[in-house]
């Protein structure tokens, strides 16, 4: 029950992320606005998220892990009701801030949940279950947002969340025991105020990049502050004893290969949606229902892939698996720009199918090894950690395609968007996702193999 429970709180999360922008036409004329303000509803939700990330793993231990899920439950499922009952466009930056707060805490305490209580043979069976509400939020929330838009109205993809919510802190009550640390450390209010500056301007930069939203030196210089503090940082997590963000866990080489690896690969989480949307929408001109329906097809191999991970991981390790998926999954990106309004659809779900497939065995693999060597000790800074570099990365993924978009136009010297343009896009996100196979190859040949007892392979 516990990756089941944990993936509730994930999928309301993803689907949250995501589903805004569907209704943002609907929102804005209801709220008196435009979609272009309107826009801040999701860029606020994003920078509550990374700016409380790294402070969830300190409050779990100080607090108790349960209290604090079942809080940060709690508090997103009556933010969603807020955003719901919204009148104006302060009124829903607001609720969406405090939407933000409570995801930032609500998945990484989850996660720890899930890392303290599941036997660590058993952890890669639950991470596969895992790994599947990370990917079908991105993919169900476009054609769920809409539908409801449409045949009902945009208070509906907030109200949603109340029956899953309800649902979320019932099993948690009877399903999950009490977990904290004896001993929490003071929380590191410098640490964190240099992470919160950090993580903010750069998730607002990289959100930015490509949308024409604020000046070039504005854009340069936010990103600019962001690195800067980033810097000031790792100075002063050096100086502490418990930072709040522990960068000593990038000793440890499946914890590090993983991270950077993996973020690699995630990318393509934020920027495949992206632009298969805009290849459908606005390049074959269908409708946002219709080509949701075409995307769903990369959730249906998402969850294909959690009857077969656990048996590939232990035939062939992780080291083999990760190296060569991570070619496969980008490789299936990359065919996605060869779509076109005369393909078949058939075929393009076919694709769509296999792709998810591959992509979401990655993302178990990558996900199950980051926690492989990590100690109880260090778990929840550890899942503070990953949570920060999962959201720095698939906001990042969205930028790039952005970028490469725009640049695209610019070669053509046009400024409307052509099919072209978004081809460029998957091959620039695609060749990505495939160069993280030169991180997963530093990997050690065991790495892992004491999860689940995976066989090695490459000393057959």
């Amino acid at each position: 029950m516990i990756p089941f429970i944990v993936g509730c709180a994930l999928f309301m999360q993803m689907l949250d992320a995501t589903v805004v922008a569907t209704a943002l036409p609907a929102m804005a004329r209801a709220l008196g606005s435009t979609p272009v303000r309107l826009n801040v509803a999701i860029t606020s939700y994003l920078l509550a998220v990374a700016v409380f990330v790294p402070i969830s793993g300190w409050a779990a231990d100080r607090y108790g892990a349960r209290r604090v899920f079942i809080t940060a439950i709690g508090l997103f499922t009556l933010s969603s009701v807020a955003c719901a009952l919204s009148q104006d466009l302060p009124q829903l930056v607001i609720s969406r801030i405090v939407q933000g707060m409570a995801g930032a805490m609500m998945v990484p305490v989850g996660r720890i949940i899930l890392l303290r209580t599941v036997p660590k043979q058993d952890l890669l069976k639950a991470m596969s279950f895992l790994s599947i509400p990370a990917l079908l939020g991105p993919v169900i929330g476009p054609p769920l947002g809409g539908f409801m838009v449409t045949y009902m109205s945009w208070h509906w993809i907030f109200l949603i969340n109340i029956p899953i919510g309800i649902l979320g802190i019932f099993l948690v009550l009877r399903f999950v025991a009490e977990i904290r640390e004896e001993t929490a450390p003071r929380l590191d209010w410098v640490g964190f105020l240099l992470s919160a500056v950090c993580l903010a301007t750069l998730v607002s930069g990289f959100e930015a990049i490509g949308r024409d939203v604020m000046p070039l030196p504005v854009l340069l210089g936010l990103i600019g502050l962001g690195i800067a503090c980033g810097l000031l940082y790792g100075v002063h997590a050096r100086r502490v004893d418990h930072p709040i963000i522990d960068l000593s866990l990038m000793r440890i080489p499946t914890f590090a290969i993983s991270t950077l690896g993996g973020n690699l690969c995630r990318f393509a989480v934020g920027a495949t949606p992206f632009l298969l949307a805009m290849l459908l929408q606005v390049g074959f001109g269908l409708t946002p229902f219709s080509a949701g329906l075409i995307t769903f097809a990369s959730a249906a191999g998402a969850l294909l892939m959690k009857f077969v991970a656990t048996p590939i991981v232990k035939r062939f390790g992780f080291r083999r698996v990760l190296t060569l998926n991570a070619l496969l999954t980008g490789l299936f990106i990359v065919v996605c720009g060869t779509f076109s309004p005369a393909t078949p659809v058939w075929l393009m779900i076919a694709i769509l199918l296999v792709g998810g497939f591959f992509r979401s065995l990655q993302f178990t693999g990558v996900n199950t090894l980051t926690y492989a060597d990590i100690p109880p000790s260090k778990m929840s800074r550890a899942s503070s950690f990953s949570a920060m570099a999962q959201q720095l990365g698939i906001t990042l993924g969205v930028g790039v395609a952005a970028v490469t978009l725009n640049v695209s136009m610019s070669l053509r010297g046009a400024e409307t968007l052509a099919i072209s343009d978004v081809v460029a896009g998957f091959i620039v996100i695609g060749l990505l996702c495939m160069a993280s196979t030169f991180s997963f190859r530093r990997l050690d040949p065991q790495a892992g193999a004491h999860l689940n007892g995976a066989k090695n392979s490459d000393d057959e």
